[in-house]
């Protein structure tokens, strides 16, 4: 008898040290925000809402927005921190799909083309991007923003200037100036979302939406398995023993906002072409904040960031947005107040997110 009373005492303790093992590998604030999603699903049950539609929704969310995550984890492994220059590369993106539209390129070729023509330019406002952070080392995350904004603005007045002449570019009054949003219908809309799509159990499953987005993780997570990818890593955890070992931090430093911005002209177009949509003046202004709040959300430090951290902020945060506002809209029937929550979910996570930030 007592023996089986010392056996239970000893299985007890493990039991509850694998709950608090999982509880401080998970975190107590992703916890929250997945019980707090199970939470949505029961009350989109319990209104009898169709859940295949809300579920395929989120997948197409991720996968749309897993390339804009992604580019955060280059400039957090590298010590620059949060790029909140996002919108340097998205530009970069927007010349290339504005570019492949105006040659009236279609479907994959389009595409394509399009990323073609915006690396070497994300390459090149990477590089002069790196080069202003070199000069304001330590205030990186701050000057990022006010640099973002800056590009955002000056821009405006190249879409009114750019010398694209494809009519269903530019305004129909006056002949010029490109129009604030292009339809991608008949470019390259959805080229991804319907590559090798099909439907299980009612949910449409974006194959190559999906696929795209995972290549991209494989390939950031082998080179950071690389011997250039942990010099980096190496270079952004401790920049004084780094020189030590001979490795260019600077350099580093420098390739790892490249190839954020890279990531980002990228991503770009993988959004555009699953919303149907080019947005070009203001729309790219605040582009990264939803990435930093998806990435901190995902478990990610100024100190340490993998893939896997840019994987659960994406599903987590994606998803909450694309099921809170049906939702919302559901149990509170008559009341227009989608805006306002999109506003205060999305905005209310952000500010979250960005609390959990430590300091170097």
């Amino acid at each position: 008898m007592a023996g089986k009373n010392a056996t239970a005492t000893e299985v007890q303790p493990k039991g509850l040290s694998a709950l608090a093992g999982l509880y401080s590998g998970f975190g107590l604030p992703r916890l929250i925000i997945a019980l707090f999603l199970l939470f949505l699903f029961g009350v989109a049950v319990v209104m009898k809402m169709d859940l295949t539609i809300l579920i395929s929704d989120s997948l197409v969310r991720i996968g749309m927005n897993g390339l804009l995550v992604l580019a955060m984890l280059p400039t957090l492994s590298c010590g620059v921190g949060l790029n909140f220059g996002l919108p340097v590369g998205v530009i970069a993106g927007l010349i290339g799909g504005v570019t492949s539209m105006n040659a009236g390129l279609r479907g994959f070729s389009g595409f394509l083309v399009a990323i073609l023509i915006s690396v070497p330019i994300a390459i090149l406002a990477g590089y002069l991007y790196a080069m202003l952070l070199e000069r304001v080392r330590g205030e990186e995350m701050m000057v990022g923003t006010y640099a973002g904004f800056s590009i955002v603005s000056l821009m405006c007045v190249f879409w009114l200037l750019a010398p694209y002449r494809n009519p269903a570019l530019i305004f129909a009054i006056g002949g010029k100036g490109l129009r604030y949003t292009l339809s991608l219908s008949n470019m390259f809309a959805k080229v991804l979302n319907n590559f090798l799509a099909f439907r299980v159990l009612g949910i449409t499953i974006p194959t190559g939406l999906l696929l795209f987005f995972a290549a991209f993780c494989v390939l950031t997570s082998l080179f950071f398995k690389s011997r250039g990818g942990l010099a980096m890593r190496t270079a952004g955890a401790n920049p004084m023993f780094a020189t030590s070992s001979g490795i260019n931090v600077r350099a580093m430093r420098t390739t790892g906002i490249v190839l954020s911005t890279v990531l980002a002209a990228v991503g770009i177009l993988v959004y555009a072409q699953s919303y149907g949509f080019l947005q070009l003046y203001t729309a790219p202004l605040y582009a990264a904040f939803p990435a930093v709040a998806s990435i901190l959300i995902g478990g990610a430090t100024l100190r340490n960031a993998t893939v896997g951290h840019v994987v659960i902020g994406t599903i987590l945060f994606h998803t909450l947005l694309t099921i809170a506002l049906p939702v919302t809209q559901s149990a509170m029937p008559g009341a227009d107040i989608s805006e306002i929550a999109r506003m205060i979910i999305s905005n209310g996570m952000i500010l979250y997110a960005l609390t959990r930030t430590e300091r170097r």
